[in-house]
């Protein structure tokens, strides 16, 4: 009886160990993707801006063609609008 009890604590154990094991890989691959995550979102943040500046330059190109420059003020407005609907919430 008492050999029994013995195996079935050593198994618990085994049990624990392996579970304890796991429980320590888990979390570190947990960690690696959180530091993945915030890589990525950074990156993400980086070609907005660079997508922001593309934007504004390709609005700021203007060609001989009287359709482009149109084109190009009419772009410029859109975004001057959005900064002063920006600059009034702020002041709000």
């Amino acid at each position: 009886m008492f050999e029994d009890i013995r195996t079935d604590i050593r198994k618990l154990i085994a049990a624990y160990e392996a579970a304890k094991a796991e429980s320590e890989r888990l979390k570190d691959e947990l960690q690696k993707c959180r530091n993945l995550n915030e890589d990525y979102r950074k990156q993400i943040s980086e070609l907005e801006k660079k997508i922001d500046s593309l934007r504004l330059a390709d609005a700021l190109t203007v060609t001989s063609a009287s359709r482009d420059r149109r084109e190009a003020r009419e772009r410029i407005d859109r975004m001057i609008r959005t900064i002063d609907k920006c600059i009034s919430l702020i002041e709000s």
